[in-house]
């Protein structure tokens, strides 16, 4: 969905994660993310090189704060796809950060998604599907929530939140 939504907007930049988790069959490092070990992901939080991580499902995830700063010096609306805890985290830092929440259609289509990845132990599954219940019960904590149904409608929600604020009210 976010991939789609940079390629329509130009001034929106999608920042790309640092994780300890291994690649997905098909992702490539420095696109979909920064794959790195536990402790060159530990020597970053002490170098205070993250604008938030967070630790998920066993895996340490990080927005890199050096691109980040550079794109919104360059103009760039910066979009980071992040955790509750990040989200938190962000909040706190960056209290005017426009933050939407993107909501799965249902928990059993979430499941159905989540199974459908084919990586993950039935331990892994179950952690994933609590922690997204604590994740939709904080959805009230952002600015608004788009539920991921339909990508069309989903990105018109955005774009209309985004892009034509007053809409939004």
């Amino acid at each position: 969905m976010l991939r789609s939504l940079i390629q329509r907007h130009e001034e929106l930049f999608l920042s790309v994660s640092v994780t300890t988790r291994s690649p997905r069959p098909g992702e490539v490092d420095g696109k979909n993310y920064h794959f790195v070990t536990r402790p060159q992901f530990e020597r970053m939080v002490a170098q205070g090189e993250f604008l938030e991580w967070a630790e998920f499902a066993g895996n340490c995830y990080g927005t890199p704060r050096r691109i980040v700063e550079e794109k919104i010096r360059n103009g760039k609306w910066v979009i980071l796809e992040i955790e509750l805890d990040g989200a938190r985290q962000i909040r706190k830092s960056f209290p005017s950060a426009f933050q939407i929440f993107i909501a799965p259609p249902s928990m059993v289509e979430l499941e159905a998604r989540i199974r459908g990845r084919g990586q993950d132990s039935e331990t892994a599954i179950a952690r994933r599907l609590e922690r997204a219940w604590e994740e939709v019960d904080a959805a009230g904590e952002f600015d608004i929530q788009v539920v991921n149904d339909d990508l069309e409608r989903a990105l018109s929600e955005i774009e209309q939140a985004l892009f034509e604020p007053a809409a939004v009210c």
